[in-house]
């Protein structure tokens, strides 16, 4: 069996995992004497290269620790304030990527999301950082002086890695079908870290019985929305697909969405349908209902709402109670989902390493010298728009200056 030491292994070659590497300074040969990542996937950061459409969403103008989720809400403030979205903007400019904003702050590449992994694999090249890819974990052992030893199959062998520092930036659940597994939660709970409870977020909603037939009928109408749960709101698209709901609102409230709790949707923010209606009755009373409701509404959610509401006459055969009944239903349609679509497509998992046992300031763990956890396998999840990868950035950012300091 092969055997091989290094001063930093990182286990995961995904947002995270790459922009550590990339950040570490340690002395030293370059070469996987310095650091090493590993991954089991054929590819590095797939999550990047399929984000945005292709595109990469790398981060937000707008981040804000309060868009963060997780049980302990201040812990991600340290990272945030240390390596700020300006930081990774300049990173790109620097690498002449050029890049735009589309809405709400959501800075994307002009070009391809490869230019940022080709950006965070030069990056780690130049830090002297190797990159193993099809390289699958077998098992991973303390050392009572301190340190790792941690055995890996490549190319049909066995090589047993001797590391100083284990940082941990192998991801979440969400989409299997590009690699993701529970390695992460499996090495935090062999260490003796807890996990918060993990689920499904930024993900579509699922509905069954008349509600499911009402989505699969409007399957591909898209409208401008605010949905709510509780006191959370947000005010963008909503899409009606052939399992239930989707886009970007319906994708932001699931991860404030629980079970037995039902969500509302305005489907007009902003409009007082029920008024207009009654204006329009003056003006056009020989006008059907549901025509009207489409100048607000796309034509085929009008017409559905009008005949779910019974309302297939004129405005002038409509009365103020039924208008006021119908403006209820644009406004306030309240339904109960029953489940998601889970972590086939959820973008990401909500969840993970507990963070009041991790060094906010390092990510390192506050129960084992030398091993850091990061991104998204952390109980720290962002808002759908850049968020999620700038907490990869941030919090890799701090582990790299730690393990340097420590080197």
């Amino acid at each position: 069996m092969a055997s091989l030491t290094t001063q930093c292994l990182i286990i995961g070659a995904g947002a995270a995992g790459l922009h550590c590497a990339g950040k570490l300074a340690l002395g030293g040969d370059a070469g996987p004497t310095r650091a090493l990542v590993i991954d089991h996937a054929k590819r590095p950061a797939e999550k990047v290269r399929i984000s945005g459409g292709g595109r990469c969403n790398f981060t937000n103008l707008e981040i804000d620790p309060k868009r963060f989720l997780s049980t302990n809400p201040h812990f991600c403030k340290s990272a945030l304030k240390r390596y700020s979205h300006w930081d990774f903007i300049s990173e790109v400019a620097t690498h002449g990527i050029a890049y735009h904003e589309k809405t709400l702050g959501q800075l994307f590449c002009d070009e391809s999301a490869q230019q940022i992994i080709d950006m965070l694999m030069d990056q780690a090249q130049k830090a002297g950082a190797a990159v193993w890819l099809n390289t699958v974990v077998e098992d991973i052992e303390a050392i009572a002086t301190g340190g790792f030893l941690v055995t890996v199959r490549r190319d049909g062998m066995s090589t047993r890695i001797t590391t100083q520092n284990l940082v941990v930036a192998c991801g979440g659940l969400s989409i299997p079908k590009i690699g993701a597994t529970g390695l992460g939660y499996r090495i935090a709970t062999q260490f003796g870290h807890s996990l918060i409870d993990t689920r499904p977020g930024l993900v579509p909603l699922t509905f069954s019985g008349d509600l499911l037939d009402h989505t699969k009928a409007l399957s591909g109408v898209a409208t401008p929305t605010s949905v709510s749960v509780d006191r959370t709101s947000f005010d963008e698209g909503m899409l009606f697909t052939h399992r239930g709901l989707s886009g970007p609102s319906i994708l932001q409230i699931s991860s404030y969405w629980r079970e037995s709790t039902p969500i509302t949707v305005d489907l007009a923010p902003g409009q007082n349908v029920a008024t207009q209606l009654m204006a329009r009755r003056q003006s056009s009373p020989k006008k059907q209902v549901k025509s009207v409701l489409a100048e607000i509404l796309p034509a085929r959610l009008a017409e559905a709402v009008c005949a779910e509401q019974r309302l297939d006459g004129t405005l002038a055969d409509t009365g103020n109670k039924a208008l006021d009944t119908l403006g209820r239903r644009v406004h306030q349609w309240q339904i109960l989902p029953t489940g998601t679509e889970g972590y086939r497509t959820a973008e990401v998992t909500l969840g993970g390493v507990d963070t009041n046992q991790l060094s906010s300031k390092t990510m390192q763990s506050a129960h084992i010298k030398g091993l850091y956890f990061i991104g998204e396998v952390v109980d720290v999840t962002g808002w759908l728009g850049g968020y999620n990868f700038q907490w990869a950035w941030s919090s890799a950012w701090a582990a790299a200056k730690a393990v340097s300091a420590e080197n």
